[in-house]
């Protein structure tokens, strides 16, 4: 890994599933040496996302090759202070030290950014947590379904009126939290280039989720009426909704959002007509009954499957699009084509395709992937590289150190 950006950037990754160690995983990716320390005879709990029942059925741990590709893996007892040291040692020579462990156990164990910044001055320490640094839950223990997904208010807006909030996916906040730490260190590490500081950078799962509702929550910050914004979208507008084609593939019409779309739509749906119906002879009819518009809009969407209305919309350069199904990932050109999922080059990695994350430089080559590590399949090389011998090595596999 000596021709990448990060070639020679030393990584701990002092984290366990998904968004801290996916960070990670994208510094790997551009070459940085990311030792990830887990616990002996435990591991990170990523090991085993892919035998969960919420996720599909594969024999390759796709799970763990995705977002534990190109790491090296050392098991330490933080507990003991053989393991302590060995990790303060890792310390004093990295340049990033990347955890999501609860304040608690930080505290406990003395590995917050205070307890570790004598060791090493120019080091760059990735806080996440779930809900921010400071406050009253900055103690809590969460995950992204509850802080990303629930906490932010996410859940809440996602769903059909009067039914229950919507479930999400497993890493559906995790993996836009990991950019985000990316980012901060990345910016931090441009900033030590300048002026050799060092320093800590953090986010967390809720300013994540915040991020990503604040499209209507910045409205509630501003002062916005929500219980008007709430009443007014109990019955969508036409073009908010999707509609079923024969086929039974769902479209989506939201970006139709002018009078001379609208007319192309209509054009394209020989529909027309519609507008002279009295119910929507203007706009104001148009919005008060938006609800029979959509329905009349979904008469004419039946009759033709989905692939021939994208066919008619693209001719007519309207912005319709077909709501995509995951099991059509392996097959999708433009995704294979743009290496949003790209073929392992190598034999060991079992996984047929593997997500890239989304940063990509056409300047910047990235490595792999290698193969995600055994459970601390490198402890022996690493140690060596801190200075134990084979004795001291052997003598912390018999203390259950490593």
């Amino acid at each position: 890994m000596d021709n990448y950006l990060f070639s020679g950037l030393k990584v701990l990754d002092v984290a366990t599933v998904i968004a801290a160690p996916a960070a990670a995983m994208m510094l790997a990716d551009f070459g940085a040496d990311v030792i990830k320390i887990e616990r002996p005879g435990v591991g990170d709990m990523l090991r085993s996302l892919s035998n969960m029942p919420d996720t599909p059925d594969a024999s390759n741990n796709w799970f763990w090759q995705m977002d534990g590709r190109n790491k090296r893996s050392l098991t330490l007892d933080l507990k003991s202070a053989h393991g302590k040291e060995v990790l303060q040692r890792l310390v004093e020579d990295c340049d990033v030290y990347i955890t999501n462990q609860p304040y608690s156990v930080r505290d406990s164990l003395g590995l917050t950014y205070e307890d570790l910044r004598s060791l090493n001055p120019s080091m760059i320490y990735a806080s996440l947590t779930a809900y921010g640094e400071k406050g009253p839950e900055r103690e809590r223990k969460g995950f992204d379904q509850l802080a990303y997904w629930a906490r932010s208010g996410l859940m809440d807006l996602m769903r059909t009126p009067d039914g229950p909030p919507t479930q999400g996916l497993p890493g559906m906040g995790d993996h836009p939290t990991a950019v985000s730490i990316y980012a901060g260190i990345v910016t931090a590490l441009l900033h030590r280039e300048r002026t050799g500081e060092g320093g800590m950078v953090h986010t967390s799962l809720l300013a994540n989720g915040l991020w990503s509702v604040s499209g209507v929550a910045q409205g509630v910050l501003a002062g916005g009426d929500m219980t008007k914004y709430r009443e007014r979208t109990r019955i969508k507008p036409a073009m908010m909704r999707v509609y079923q084609a024969e086929d039974g593939r769902w479209l989506q019409f939201n970006m139709v959002r002018n009078e001379e779309l609208l007319s192309l739509l209509l054009t394209g749906m020989d529909a027309l007509h519609l507008l002279t119906d009295e119910r929507f002879a203007d706009s104001r009819l148009l919005w008060e009954n938006r609800g029979a518009f959509g329905d009349e809009l979904q008469n004419v969407v039946a009759q033709k499957t989905s692939a021939e209305w994208l066919a008619i919309f693209t001719e007519l350069d309207v912005p319709v699009n077909r709501v995509a199904i995951v099991e059509e990932t392996n097959n999708d050109v433009q995704i294979l084509d743009n290496r949003m999922a790209s073929a392992p080059e190598r034999d060991d990695v079992t996984v047929p395709l593997i997500v890239n994350h989304p940063i990509q430089i056409s300047s910047v080559p990235q490595v792999g992937p290698i193969r995600a590590p055994d459970l601390g399949e490198h402890a022996e090389d690493i140690l060596k590289e801190l200075g134990y011998d084979q004795e001291a090595i052997a003598d912390m596999k018999d203390r259950g150190v490593i």
